[in-house]
């Protein structure tokens, strides 16, 4: 298999670094691993020297990358056993954080989520040139397993419960953390590494302020102006757009009606999915670069992957991510259009309130009309290059509740369709079809559960929030007595740990402990 990737697409990858550099915008041009170590980059990845694609991307040169990268060009051939001798050689290699061991005796879990925290807080970070991992300047804490550095929409959903344990200093500089990457990079990364500059994730930074209990009128400002500059990082381009155009992560539907779709700066492969990237490619018959693109987008929705971004609903080599107007992210927009306009409020700013407060009206005009699906019960993603709303229920549906972006009635029938299609015994369903992907059923994902149940209380739903709650807890704790994990994703079919997608299940881990500690404390 290796040999027939590189064969079929070796132009492609060998020229990845001078095409991505002549491509990407600001912080995408950044350089990442495999930017640093080209053919190194490509022999370690596609030869699957590391089970986990993300190893050698996460690891630290010893000495200069240059000298490294031509000490390897000066050998003929490695064999894999001697390519992995030269990279342990010269760099640091990194081990998956593991959990502490679970004990015979389980504490309760509210104690054992609380012995977490120090677990997973990692100190200010200092980048080591021909690294990936960029600057941190204060503490933050980790999803865990895996992924060793801060992660963009995960942290809001830990933050809830570092709140809930009275943790609102790790609260505060993780939010000051996201705001030093808004001034450095424009925007929030995916995670705190070079190889994720060119993406976000879902815009969750203004609820994440919204946990603050900062008085401080400087601090407000400054964290308005933080979140108007990613807005405006999202919105880039909309003002040169004709309806049926698109730009970055912005498409005009109609004249004077832009929302937003995922996508990524980049075209090539994922950085630490590179192998598995060019597999899809190879297999989908489509152009690659496409493929990448959309791929990478998926990775910016955090839902990697799904059926809802797959064009025949089934396989990943059909992934359309680009083409699709999701019902998340243009909510989450929709909630950092209001926050910004109750920040000016504060601040006495009555143009930036005005301007904002229109921004918010007139996104969910939109969501109604391009969203909403009167004859479904519920909010789908819309395909904007085909017009048509894809018929892919999913918890995506409940994202208007949650940023309260519609009516009392839609919100009813949305609660309605979520009994009757999502709820599984072990808590929500992420969709309702089968595809291997981690982000379909049988899996329930800890973000999704607290969206949902938040949401639905918004509007006086709280039967159904209750009962979302009372599931997902009992898989949670079912979980923990058997194992003493607290687990990345579940099974809500059987309440078990989930699985599919591109890597085993992590244990550890932020938002599920953070999700499972904030659902304890008493409804409000």
């Amino acid at each position: 298999m290796v040999r027939l990737i590189a064969a079929t697409l070796a132009a492609l990858t060998l020229a990845s670094t001078a095409q991505a550099q002549d491509a990407a915008q600001s912080a995408a041009k950044i350089p990442t691993p495999a930017d640093t170590y080209q053919d190194l980059f490509h022999q370690v990845q596609t030869r699957r020297i590391f089970p986990d694609g993300k190893t050698f991307v996460d690891a630290v040169p010893r000495r200069a990358p240059a000298k490294i990268l031509a000490d390897y060009r000066a050998h003929s051939r490695f064999s894999d056993a001697e390519l992995k001798r030269f990279v342990s050689a010269n760099f640091v290699v990194p081990e998956a954080g593991a959990a502490p061991r679970p004990s015979a005796a389980r504490p309760p879990i509210k104690a054992h989520i609380a012995a977490l925290w120090p677990h997973l807080t990692r100190p200010p970070v200092k980048p080591v040139a021909g690294g990936s991992a960029l600057a941190m300047d204060k503490p933050f804490v980790v999803p865990g397993g895996r992924f060793r550095e801060i992660y963009y929409w995960d942290s809001y959903f830990t933050m809830l419960g570092l709140k809930a344990d009275g943790r609102d200093d790790l609260v505060e500089s993780m939010i000051d953390d996201f705001g030093a990457l808004i001034t450095a990079y424009g925007h929030i990364p995916n995670g705190a590494r070079t190889y994720y500059l060119s993406r976000s994730q879902p815009p969750f930074f203004f609820a994440m302020v919204g946990l603050s209990r900062a008085t401080d009128p400087k601090l407000i400002k400054a964290r308005v102006d933080l979140m108007r500059r990613e807005h405006a990082f999202w919105m880039e381009g909309e003002k040169d757009l004709k309806p049926g155009q698109a730009h970055r992560r912005v498409v005009a539907v109609a004249k004077g009606v832009v929302l937003n779709r995922y996508w990524d700066d980049r075209a090539t492969p994922r950085d630490e999915s590179y192998r598995e990237d060019l597999e899809t490619a190879l297999k989908s018959g489509r152009p690659p670069a496409e493929v990448f693109r959309d791929l990478r987008a998926g990775a910016e929705s955090g839902w990697d992957y799904s059926s809802r971004w797959m064009a025949d609903g089934a396989s990943l080599s059909t992934i359309q991510t680009t083409a699709i107007l999701p019902v998340d992210l243009n909510s989450l927009m929709f909630g950092l259009e209001k926050a910004i306009a109750r920040g000016c409020a504060k601040l006495a700013d009555k143009a930036c309130e005005k301007e904002f407060d229109d921004r918010a009206f007139a996104r969910a005009e939109a969501i109604d009309f391009y969203l909403w699906d009167a004859a479904k019960g519920a909010f789908l993603d819309y395909q904007w290059k085909t017009g048509q709303r894809l018929d892919h229920l999913s918890a995506a549906t409940v994202y208007p509740l949650f940023v309260g972006a519609t009516d009392a009635r839609k919100a009813h029938i949305v609660a309605q369709k979520a009994w009757d299609e999502l709820l599984a015994p072990g808590g929500l369903r992420t969709t309702t079809v089968r595809t291997g992907q981690q982000w379909d059923t049988p899996n329930g994902w800890a973000p999704l559960q607290w969206v949902a149940a938040s949401g639905l209380r918004r509007y006086g739903e709280d039967a159904l929030a209750a009962e979302i709650a009372k599931r997902w807890l009992a898989t949670v704790e079912r979980e923990y007595q058997a194992s003493g994990k607290m687990l990345e994703k579940y099974d809500v079919e059987e309440a078990k740990a989930g699985g599919g997608g591109e890597y085993p299940t992590q244990d550890g881990f932020g938002w599920t402990n953070g999700v499972a500690r904030a659902l304890m404390e008493p409804a409000k």
